[in-house]
């Protein structure tokens, strides 16, 4: 695990500057300090009160987070509808499942924002309050969210395939898809640490427990634990009559934001293949052996990652707007 320090320093250097677009730079938490000051009050006041109702809003934002960022940007992007014209994001295949009370959450802070400063703050920026309010809320880390962000003036299901992590993928792959967009091995296990909220639907995780490499309706994935491939046969028996059913992506601390996915990992009662590899690959295995070890290594690498990821392709000028509604482009034939 030692390195050498002069390297080290040299890579963060290069991904700073990977990172630092003349749109990424525009960005500061102060940006609304004039124009909306309350801003990140009113997001707050709105999310905690979805997340006292439904306390599945949480795990939902952070996820439609992630899939905002990863494919073209945190530019509120899969947020918008579809319509006669275009199919958007959030009809892809690999965002049908995104959960609609993060939807919801951020369309009552924007309707909120709307009524106290009209036309300023983007649905971008929105979503990124909301998702570190909401982490927070579930006992999770603190990071500065830079603001200023503006909003993409297209969004088509035809730009997801390929651009988000799979539930079956391998560490190759994973590597290879964090990797394109400049995050290293060590944040890609970090990231992933978000499952430590949330759920996943059978389908995602089925070949592990059914009929695992061909075998035997009973065979599971031998890197589950027994009994947890079994409570999820039980759990998941009916999946294919109603795909809706589910189960948590960590089965002992479900709604709190800590570190248990990791110790999870170690154990084998980790849900999806993609988590489980990470645990089992010598390139991830030491890094989740850390954060399964030292939760305050977890959130203090969480924050900065996250941090790096809020300014994702970001946009600026006339390469975005600020839309009135999120669901919708300001412009109908965008």
């Amino acid at each position: 695990m030692a390195s050498d320090p002069l390297v080290a320093s040299f890579a963060a250097l290069v991904a700073v500057l990977l990172l630092a677009s003349p749109a990424t730079a525009k960005l500061t938490t102060l940006y609304y300090q004039k124009t909306c000051p309350n801003v990140e009050k009113i997001v707050s006041d709105v999310v905690t009160t979805k997340q006292i109702s439904t306390p599945t809003t949480a795990a939902g934002a952070l996820r439609l987070f992630f899939h905002d960022c990863f494919v073209g940007g945190c530019d509120a992007s899969v947020l918008v509808s579809s319509n006669a014209f275009n199919r958007a994001e959030r009809d892809a295949d690999d965002n049908v499942s995104l959960p609609g009370d993060g939807f919801d959450a951020i369309v009552r802070a924007k309707t909120a924002l709307e009524l106290q400063c009209p036309g300023v703050v983007s649905c971008a920026d929105v979503l990124a309050l909301a998702t570190r309010e909401l982490v927070l809320m579930l006992g999770g880390p603190f990071y500065r969210v830079r603001l200023g962000r503006k909003d993409a003036l297209t969004s088509t299901a035809a730009s997801i395939a390929g651009n988000l992590p799979g539930p079956n993928m391998t560490v190759d792959q994973l590597i290879s898809l964090f990797a394109g967009r400049h995050f290293t091995v060590q944040e890609l296990v970090v990231l992933s640490g978000a499952h430590t909220v949330g759920f996943s639907h059978c389908s995602q995780f089925a070949s592990r427990i059914f009929g695992y490499d061909g075998g035997a309706r009973v065979a599971h994935d031998p890197a589950m634990s027994p009994s947890f491939a079994q409570a999820l046969q039980k759990a998941c028996a009916n999946y294919v009559k109603n795909p809706t059913i589910a189960a948590f992506n960590d089965v002992m601390t479900p709604g709190k934001f800590d570190n248990m996915y990791y110790q999870n990992l170690l154990r084998g009662l980790g849900l999806l293949a993609s988590d489980q590899a990470l645990a089992l690959d010598p390139r991830t295995k030491p890094f989740v052996q850390l954060y399964a070890a030292n939760q305050t290594a977890f959130f203090n690498d969480f924050s900065r990652a996250m941090e790096k990821v809020s300014v994702l392709g970001v946009k600026a000028g006339r390469k975005g707007e600020v839309r009135r509604r999120c669901d919708v482009f300001n412009n109908l034939t965008t």
